[in-house]
């Protein structure tokens, strides 16, 4: 097994997560002096060459406390509406810490859509590469002003691994106010090499006022982040050179290290940015063909299908057992499906009167999990 400070050594491109606990306090509506902390270790980062992207939170805890609210919102005018005033308050304070530190920045605002479609991927990725060229922070939060039920994140957490896969970050780090992943017993899990069932049973769901999110949350988009190759190290944020001392290599946190190798622009976007529409089932000759031999998803393996798909959707590829092992852009829909499984590619056309497609998913759009 690799050391911490070999795995780390390569790592050029990085996404910073800050979370709302970190951010947010019952006395004052932004913590100003993390802020500052945090911003001097970027600016430290990117004098050694590296790429820094900032994911931040905050801005609707900061929006209850700027307004003098007692507690979050329920209702979506009024998250809107304090996100409003706290993305106002957020951003102002970073501008005038990175500006002490001799460097622009860039703010993005993104909705779940903004990622799903690929248009607007390709056109965020390519700003936010723009951005990193012309040595520009671009700090990214999730545009709760004007997001609804549908296009929400959910988390910022998700939102960092969107982005940590969006531009093939090397590493996330995910900053908040605890030491890392915990044992049942309550000691620091320094590193984790494969994602278990047990390992997300250790993380709870979270109790904050202010935060959407919980250690559960920082363990699933780690998992989206190691699953297409990426590093994740969750730490506390509050440790004063927490930055720096994790791309040294230092014990802090927890190490989330990947066995993946690194998954083509295309398929990473459609396993994770992607929204799942759908399911189809597969007999076991199809999952092997598909998993041992890289072959395309022919109509002749499909023994069923859920949900109301559309050709072009993605859907996610159970095998027999009732597991997702894949996920692909479907070229029929579940109507055409339902008439079509378990038939020959051959006679396709004389069942639907058409045949646009001999796969149902080729394999240029199909990514194994």
């Amino acid at each position: 097994m690799e050391s911490r400070e070999k795995l780390l050594d390569g790592v050029k491109r990085i996404v910073v997560k800050v979370g709302t606990r970190l951010l947010t306090g019952r006395d004052s509506p932004l913590n100003r002096e993390l802020i500052g902390g945090i911003t001097r270790q970027i600016a430290g980062l990117k004098k050694q060459r590296k790429e820094v992207v900032l994911v931040t939170s905050g801005a609707i805890g900061a929006g209850v406390l700027e307004l003098g609210w007692k507690r979050r919102p329920r209702d979506l005018p009024g998250l809107q509406t304090a996100a409003a005033v706290g993305q106002t308050a957020l951003m102002h304070i970073y501008r005038e810490f990175f500006q002490r530190e001799g460097h622009a920045v860039g703010q993005i605002l993104l909705t779940r859509q903004d990622l799903h479609n690929r248009v607007r991927h390709l056109n965020a990725r390519h700003t936010l590469l723009t951005l990193l060229d012309k040595g520009i922070v671009p700090i990214i939060n999730e545009n709760d002003s004007v997001s609804v039920d549908e296009i929400k994140f959910g988390d910022n957490d998700f939102l960092a691994a969107l982005v940590a896969n969006l531009i093939r970050a090397d590493l996330l780090i995910i900053l908040t106010d605890v030491d890392g992943l915990q044992s049942r017993e309550g000691r620091l899990i320094s590193r984790v090499e494969r994602i278990t069932m047990e390992i997300k049973e250790l993380a709870g769901p979270s109790g904050e006022e202010f935060s959407r999110g919980g250690m559960q949350s920082k363990v699933e988009a780690a998992e989206m982040v190691t699953r297409a190759g990426g590093l994740v190290v969750i730490a506390d944020g509050r440790r004063k050179g927490a930055l720096p001392e994790i791309l040294r290599g230092g014990e802090i946190g927890t190490l989330f290290s990947s066995t993946f190798q690194r998954v083509r622009d295309r398929k990473c976007w459609i396993a994770f940015s992607c929204v799942r529409k759908g399911w189809i089932t597969v007999d076991e000759g199809a999952r092997r063909a598909l998993v041992e031999e890289g072959k395309s998803l022919l109509a002749s393996g499909v023994r069923g299908g859920e949900n109301k798909f559309l050709a072009g959707d993605m859907v996610g590829i159970k095998g027999p057992d009732g597991k997702e092992f894949a996920r692909g852009l479907v070229n029929y829909s579940a109507e055409e499906i339902s008439k079509i499984r378990g038939k020959k590619t051959g006679e396709i056309e004389a069942i639907l009167g058409h045949k646009y497609y001999d796969e149902v998913i080729h394999r240029d759009n199909l990514l194994i999990l």
